[in-house]
């Protein structure tokens, strides 16, 4: 089969699965009486068919254009994984709880597979993507220890949950009826245990090698390496808002997997600067804003009484004065530090507006005129023709 056919063969069979999924998630929630409340489906659920169906995409996208590149089948790969784990939990739940004895049965051994069918996507997209991304290559050819660790993470992880016997962690309700009692089961369940050990030092020395990968890389690959660099902030920002929403977790590997494509693929590669510098400002300036919000109704609330409307208008009307200064004095802080050519350009270019409107010396302002160019556009040569009528 042809390597394009393969790719779009596997995300129709991962559309098709997640479509399937969302399927016997409404039936789920029609019969929610008899479904334990940890197994009902949440608005998390709608976000991660939409991780997946990212995934299966990008994947194709990559994989059949850039077939060499190892990074679109791991996206394959992952989406086939987490579309087929989620259906496997969707028909367990049904079979098992909504409808008991329903559909074809087996639902036991669907929540068995949907514990453990994961982890060849999971463990690939963690530890194989950062350590093969943009071109599918290793940094280097001793890098090969950190994929055999990985493997082997994948296999003794797979291995261990699938065979350690007991209830599951995400079917506590459910015992393994795979599962190796005892002291083989003991020895199933270290290596899984082991499994998760060999997962983290894996993760650890990918991260090591992206660091070293963009240390070293210039051009093209440093602008893809920027991508997922800055996709990275947004999924730790996601992780770390996932109480607030069970959704935000997704949306980060939304937005990594996103990234990684339109690095891959080069679409709107070189827009990457002007994504950090509106990230860094925009982020900047909520912060700043929601924390003086926050100060000035608890000041106001001090000063005059406890719940006052009146605080809470005259916070948010602060607020919105503040937005414009608070906005042009973070963008110059940001361009100052993190953009200092684009800094000095703009600093050159108001001193030279300044002397414009004081100069009348047709040689000075040519010479000034070509100092400026010089300084703001960089060009390897400049020449001014000037137009005299007489």
């Amino acid at each position: 089969m042809r390597p394009s056919r393969l790719a779009w063969a596997l995300c129709g069979f991962a559309t098709t699965a997640t479509v399937v999924t969302a399927a016997l998630r409404i039936l789920i929630a029609a019969a929610s009486h008899g479904v334990p409340a940890d197994l009902e489906a949440g608005t998390g659920d709608l976000m991660w068919a939409l991780v997946v169906l990212g995934f299966a995409f990008v994947g194709a996208l990559v994989a059949s254009r850039q077939p060499a590149n190892a990074v679109g089948w791991i996206f394959c790969i992952g989406a086939v994984a987490f579309s087929l784990s989620g259906l496997a939990e969707s028909y367990a739940v049904y079979t098992l709880f909504a409808d008991p004895g329903g559909l074809l049965g087996g639902g036991k051994t669907m929540a068995w597979l949907s514990v453990w069918v994961w982890v060849p996507g999971g463990v690939s997209l963690i530890a194989l993507f950062p350590l093969l991304f943009p071109d599918g290559k290793l940094l280097t050819p001793r890098w090969r220890a950190v994929v055999g660790l990985a493997l082997a993470a994948m296999v003794t992880l797979s291995v261990g949950i699938a065979l350690t016997p007991g209830g599951f962690d995400d079917f506590p309700h459910v015992e393994n009826p795979y599962g190796v009692a005892g002291a083989a089961g003991d020895v199933f369940s270290a290596m899984q245990g082991l499994g998760w050990l060999l997962l983290i030092l894996s993760l650890i020395a990918s991260a090591t090698s992206v660091v070293l990968r963009f240390h070293r890389s210039r051009g093209v690959e440093r602008l893809q390496l920027k991508w997922v660099a800055a996709a990275s902030v947004v999924l730790v920002a996601s992780f770390l808002l996932w109480e607030v929403w069970e959704g935000m977790a997704p949306l980060g590997i939304f937005a990594m997997v996103l990234a990684a494509g339109i690095a891959i693929l080069r679409y709107r590669l070189y827009d990457i600067d002007v994504v950090i510098n509106r990230t860094l400002v925009y982020g900047a300036l909520t912060a700043t804003l929601a924390a003086t919000y926050v100060g000035l109704v608890l000041l106001l609330q001090l000063v005059l009484s406890p719940g006052s409307d009146l605080a809470i208008a005259g916070s948010t009307l602060a607020v919105a004065a503040l937005f414009r200064p608070a906005r042009s004095r973070i963008q110059a802080a940001v361009d100052r530090r993190f953009y200092r050519n684009k800094y000095d350009a703009q600093r050159t270019l108001e001193d030279f507006a300044g002397r414009l409107r004081d100069e009348v010396e047709l040689d000075s302002l040519s010479a000034a005129l070509r100092t400026v160019v010089a300084e703001t556009m960089q060009p390897t040569d400049v020449s001014l023709w000037l137009r005299v009528d007489r």
